[in-house]
């Protein structure tokens, strides 16, 4: 086991690309493992905000749903033929949108700056809600149909769960080894400086500040790209993606897996799906049982369970 978590520590983009390659084939439905590879992506952009720059977001569900917005606007209001225009007007709106947040909310520290994001994400949700001619409102945006793969000399449609799948284990994939070459750069390096000693990263020569904001940018990309696959995923954009709840869940999909290690966001989000997925089948009180076990991982493991397995068996 030792030697396991050590090979993941050190490979992570290598362990992800295993893992996830068999991964719809270990969990009761493929619909599921799609969630997860999406969820987890989410939540791995939110730990490169909290996790390696230490910033706490509350509002993360502004650019997830951002990126759906964009993505599903394109396709159901806009009437885009090409899946990668669409794919990328998503992810496209929620850089926008971190840019702009970002240049406000970090004007403040601390929770302070953990308020604002959440101001500005329900700020989002209220305008979407309100803007039901193009988001649908209370309904939520619908009439999304995702076209066919085109890749030269194939055309693959993406209309079974299998097929979907792989398209968007290609993209996470893709996402996950540029944010572990982020990681990796003398800029990765940076944000962690910056996590464990702010003053002393400004006092070295370092704008804290752009440092900061190109993390929250680059946070709000990987959110972004997540809530646009997960439109693709549901064919449909419910307003809840920019409201507060969205964004707790992401805080406990990173806390539970680990937050500042590079798989636990996955871990954190497998476990809270699959057991969502099967306490609902037993009760309808699942979030309290999610809720009590989520209690105890604060208290009894506050590195989470990936973090906990790395500091228990890790090199």
């Amino acid at each position: 086991m030792r030697t396991l978590t050590g090979w993941i520590a050190v490979h992570p983009v290598l362990a992800f690309l295993v893992v996830f390659a068999v991964f719809p084939f270990l969990v009761p439905y493929k619909a599921l493992a799609t969630q997860v590879l999406i969820y987890g992506l989410f939540a791995l952009g939110f730990n490169l905000l909290y996790g390696y720059t230490g910033l706490l977001s509350f509002g993360h569900a502004a650019y997830w749903g951002l990126g759906a917005y964009g993505t599903g606007i394109a396709l159901a209001k806009l009437q885009v033929g090409s899946l990668w225009l669409a794919l990328l007007a998503g992810p496209a709106l929620a850089v926008v949108g971190g840019v702009v947040i970002g240049f406000l909310c970090l004007r403040r520290r601390g929770i302070y700056f953990a308020m604002l994001t959440l101001a500005f994400a329900q700020l989002l949700y209220f305008v979407g809600f309100h803007l039901a001619d193009v988001t649908g409102g209370d309904d939520g945006l619908r009439g999304i149909s995702v076209p066919p793969l085109v890749l030269p000399g194939v055309r693959i449609p993406l209309d079974t769960s299998l097929a979907f799948y792989y398209f968007a284990f290609a993209l996470v994939a893709l996402a996950v080894a540029g944010l572990k070459r982020i990681l990796d750069s003398p800029f990765g390096a940076v944000l962690q400086a910056i996590r464990e000693n702010s003053d002393r990263a400004v006092a070295c020569g370092y704008d804290a500040t752009r440092v900061k904001h190109l993390s929250f940018v680059f946070s709000a990309l990987f959110a972004g790209l997540a809530g646009a696959l997960d439109a693709l995923r549901l064919n449909v954009v419910p307003i809840e993606s920019l409201y507060w709840s969205t964004s707790g869940q992401v805080v406990i999909m990173t806390l539970l897996g680990g937050a500042g290690t590079f798989f636990g966001p996955f871990v954190g989000a497998a476990t809270w799906l699959v057991l969502e997925d099967r306490l609902a089948v037993f009760t309808e009180s699942w979030p309290l049982v999610v809720g009590a076990i989520f209690m105890a991982f604060v208290l009894f493991l506050p590195k989470g369970i990936w973090g906990t397995l790395l500091a228990r068996l890790g090199p």
